[in-house]
């Protein structure tokens, strides 16, 4: 993307890009999770490296040039919830199996396609980003209602770190709220439920153990991951039930993190 002669694409020189675009690359390229965005009715388009490593196939446009003839499947399997995207509404389909070549073979895999529109300055969309999440588990018999979407309480004090892991957990579909310290985390605890609670270790002022401890007893059936840059010599003797991880983690780890909890 830097290196691309920008003046030779539809969208010209990158100091004429609207800030709407900007921003819109700005979290497309800071993101783990594959990304594909569709900029104007020109249908310029541009994805990340993790669209490009695990979606896109060899002959795949260009960054910036316009959607091919044949276009990519997550734009393509149901033209009319791109018009739904066009027209404003922001759009979830779980479990979607999307058809990819892959070693030269067709193959059928599932992804959760969430399209967002993107507005200009005017208010008018002016272009649609789908992010391809890791396909949700399908619910088991019997299970309660709210085991597919969990009310996770994120404490972070990185902002980086803490933006990327609600970007992925919102990306599986679950609904997160997100503070800085473990103070603030109780603050929150006492007014509200929350199902896990996902907790950097060492936080300023109280730890995340001492959180997780505290949190417990104000809400014993939250369920806890924690997660540290250091050894899991730190939580591996809590007196509670929790999981670890150890950082830095990828999609796959949160996701088995998360599934190690039931």
């Amino acid at each position: 993307m830097a290196t691309q002669d920008w003046s030779r694409a539809d969208l010209g020189p990158q100091d004429s890009w609207p800030q709407a675009l900007r921003l819109a690359l700005d979290i497309m390229l800071n993101t783990p999770l594959p990304m594909l965005l569709m900029w104007s009715r020109r249908q310029v388009m541009l994805y990340n490296q993790a669209y490009a490593s695990n979606v896109a196939s060899a002959a795949a446009v260009p960054p910036g040039g316009t959607v091919p003839a044949v276009p990519p499947s997550a734009w393509s399997w149901n033209p009319q919830a791109m018009e739904q995207a066009w027209a404003g509404q922001s759009l979830v389909f779980p479990r979607q199996p999307l058809k990819l070549w892959r070693d030269g073979n067709m193959l059928e895999v599932p992804f959760d396609l969430h399209y967002t529109p993107l507005r200009a300055g005017d208010g008018e969309v002016a272009g649609i980003l789908c992010t391809l999440a890791p396909a949700s588990a399908a619910a088991l018999p019997g299970a309660a209602a709210n085991d597919a979407h969990l009310r996770i309480l994120v404490v972070e004090d990185n902002q980086d770190a803490q933006y990327l892991v609600c970007e992925m957990l919102r990306a599986f579909g679950h609904e997160v709220s997100a503070v800085a310290n473990g103070e603030a985390a109780l603050e929150l605890l006492a007014g509200s439920e929350f199902d896990v609670l996902f907790s950097d270790v060492s936080l300023p002022g109280m730890s995340g153990v001492e959180l997780g401890r505290t949190a417990l007893k104000r809400q014993p059936r939250l369920r806890i991951i924690f997660a540290s840059g250091y050894s899991q010599s730190l939580t591996s003797h809590l007196d509670f039930p929790a999981v670890s991880m150890q950082k830095p983690y990828d999609i796959e780890q949160l996701q088995q993190a998360l599934q190690d909890l039931h």
